[in-house]
Formats: structure tokens, sequence, C-alpha cells
């Protein structure tokens, strides 16, 4: 989820800060377009860990639809072009944009951090509301479950045929929550990471795991020898799992931000971006 350049100044310089937030509001929208078209990002215009540039952290490995390749710099995948929509949204250039790599867990732990922004797939939570900031959401998706074609959940079409199995998910995660209010802890293995979830169903260790729609789709189609997504969850919460960017507590840089993801949602920008990378996740039954 490293020098901390982002320390909130305290109440002496409250009305530096009122200033500089004014500032921000100001130039947060450059004109939109190419790269080459994108206002260049004056040095001290925005509060940033480094001066002129736009540090954004991902996963490592960061994976497909989210990221193409492993490499967020090309602007490739839902995520990575998001990214880039909102750094252009921002008045930085593509070349300005400073990747750098963190795990889940200490991007949503309080404290200061080195990236700017981190993108990985976080729900907003009030429990980590009180760790860091979110951004207005991107995306809103469902969890879903995903297995082989040898698996005895393959054909399943109820929550119930599932609970009395094997599941597998990743710990301290929105798939988590729904898994264990959908199925039960009983028969729920919990692991470090996706990779591992996955490496227990490729074992046989599991019979299936949970994870969000658009990676469950990912997993079936490219990773998994004859995957199958079994379906999506109903989710308890409205509206579905909402997903936003994480910024430091407190960040001079979450208002700008949000005005960013606002602006590519009003203009549609992230819609397009999603019927893009993500348009083949929509076709998977809700299980009753």
């Amino acid at each position: 989820m490293t020098t901390f350049a982002r320390l909130r100044r305290a109440a002496a310089l409250t009305a530096v800060a009122t200033a500089t937030v004014v500032s921000l509001t100001a130039c947060a929208f450059a004109p939109t377009g190419s790269d080459a078209g994108a206002a260049p990002a004056s040095e001290g215009a925005l509060q940033t860990v480094t001066a002129g540039k736009l540090t954004i952290a991902t996963g490592e490995p960061a994976f497909s639809p989210w990221v193409e390749n492993d490499d967020p710099a090309s602007c490739e995948g839902f995520e990575a072009a998001v990214s880039c929509a909102v750094a252009e949204k921002l008045g930085f250039a593509t070349s300005d944009v400073v990747w750098v790599r963190s795990n889940f867990d200490s991007a949503i732990a309080p404290g200061p951090k080195d990236w700017d922004m981190n993108v990985q797939q976080f729900s907003i939570t009030d429990e980590r509301k009180e760790a860091v900031d979110f951004s207005s959401p991107y995306y809103t998706t469902t969890q879903a479950v995903v297995t082989t074609g040898a698996s005895p959940v393959a054909g399943a079409t109820s929550v119930a045929e599932l609970k009395s199995v094997p599941v597998g998910v990743m710990s301290a995660t929105t798939s988590y929550q729904v898994a264990a209010d959908q199925l039960g802890t009983t028969n729920l293995s919990v692991f470090n990471s996706n990779d591992d979830a996955v490496a227990a169903l490729q074992s046989g260790q599991v019979d299936a795991i949970v994870v969000d729609l658009p990676t469950a789709f990912y997993l079936a189609g490219a990773v998994l020898d004859d995957g199958k997504v079994v379906g999506q969850l109903p989710d308890s919460s409205a509206g579905g799992d909402e997903l936003a960017y994480v910024l430091p507590k407190d960040s001079a840089l979450t208002t700008p931000v949000t005005e960013a993801v606002d602006a590519l949602r009003a203009e549609g920008t992230l819609d397009e971006l999603q019927q893009k990378w993500l348009g083949g996740t929509a076709a998977a039954p809700v299980l009753k």
C-alpha cells in the first residue's frame, strides 16, 4: 500500500493552508485531451509529495482488467486509464505522473504516506474513513464467486449451495465481508492475498473463491484452467461496493481529486472507460 513529505501542518499554518486550498481548487481542472495537450503542472502549484509531480500508488503486481501488463504508466486498464484522466484533470501530463507500489493494508493504515493517491480497488467503508480519505467513487461493483469446471459447485445457482463447501477469500476486504455475510464463516478460508486464494483453488484446498466481479472474469478467462464465474453474491450494502482513491487523512488533494472524478463521471468518460475495460463483466447471474 519512504520519505513522508505529507505531514499535515497544524493550526499555525491554517491561513496558509486555506490560501493553498483556494489555489488548488482554482487550478484543479486542466483542459482535457492528449498528453501533449495537458496543461503542465507548475512546480509548487499543488501540494504533492514531489513538487510538479503526481505520485500514484498501486498494487504489486497490478492485474488486468485494472492495469494491463502490470504497467500503470501505460494508462492501459481501467484503473490506470481513469488515473491518467484524473491526473490530466489536475493539470499533470502523463509524463509528470510517478507510479509507485504499495501493499493494500499499509495504504489504508493511519499515518503519513509517500504517495499522493492510491488505487487498487479500495472500497469505501466507515472504518477506513477513520484512517484515510477517499475520493468520490469511480466504480461500483459487486462480489462474485469464481471456480473451475471441475469444482462440485461449478453449476451452483444459489447461495445455499455454496455454504457447505470450502470457499476462499482475501482478508480485510469487502469481498470477505460480503462472503461472511452471505456464506457464513464456518467453511470460509481466509488468505492474505487473492493470489493465495487462487493458488488454494488450483490445489483443491477450496472449491471456489470470492473476489470482485471484474477480477472474477479476469481469473476465469485468463488465469484459471476451465475457469468459470458461478455468479454474483447478493450485496447487503445499498447500491453495491463503491471503489475510490485512497488519500492520506486530511489531504489537501482530496477535494481536487474528488472534483476530477466527478467531472469525469459527468462528461461520460468514466462510462466510456468502464465499457472499454470492464465491458464484459455485466453478464453474470445474481445467485439466489
